[in-house]
């Protein structure tokens, strides 16, 4: 069906909903009808979700197989790399463009690039994602301001440099879980206190970068 694909192809690419519907230009609320399967985009809009998703409309629409190729609205050239930056620290309130505290490179395909995405990498520091995610392990991370439940994101809370930890959404708030349970706590915050502190999701995990 329709909707399975969408959100299917959403959640392989590591998207929130509300985020790629913010890329798409649309409001997250009608986003959400069309993954529930209770409205249907129009034909402007279904081709700009399969741009931005990498498939192809008839393959949203279940009438092709994905095809071996990605279709994407824009000319990148799949071969390249493109180098982004390894970030020592993310002070709040700086634009991740705009930081100058470069540790190093790291370098992802053009292609992770497509539908407007953008990336960010840090350099972990501790063991509280252990054993997951090692002291100096380098995680790379698609930017965005919201995420699902169980995404494993890097955020600002009340003005730190940034913190990595697997996000649960819960009626009342937020916690913020590590995966060392043995050593560290979750934490857990408010709606209020998201509001006030605040608390801002900065990107969620996409891949690990171990060096040997």
């Amino acid at each position: 069906m329709f909707n399975e694909k969408l959100r299917g192809k959403r959640e392989e690419l590591g998207i929130s909903q509300r985020q790629f519907a913010k890329n798409l230009g649309i409001g997250a609320d009608l986003y959400n009808k069309y993954e529930q399967g209770v409205s249907r985009p129009s034909h402007e809009t279904l081709v700009l979700i399969a741009k931005g998703l990498g498939c192809t409309v008839d393959y949203l629409l279940g009438n092709a197989p994905l095809p071996n190729y990605r279709f994407y609205p824009n000319e990148l050239d799949d071969k390249k790399g493109i180098r982004i930056p390894v970030l020592g620290r993310i002070p709040a309130g700086i634009p991740i463009e705009a930081i100058e505290d470069i540790e190093d490179y790291e370098e992802i395909p053009a292609a992770w690039l497509r539908g407007g995405r953008e990336y960010f990498a840090l350099r972990i520091r501790g063991n509280s994602m252990y054993p997951k995610y090692q002291e100096d392990d380098i995680v790379i991370f698609l930017k965005t301001d919201d995420c699902d439940s169980g995404a494993e994101c890097a955020v600002i809370v009340n003005g730190n440099d940034a913190t990595f930890k697997k996000i649960l959404k819960q009626k009342g708030g937020i916690a913020l879980q590590p995966l060392n349970t043995t050593d560290y706590e979750p934490e857990f915050y408010s709606n209020n206190e998201i509001k006030k502190l605040p608390l801002r999701i900065l990107g969620t995990a996409k891949e690990i970068r171990r060096k040997a």
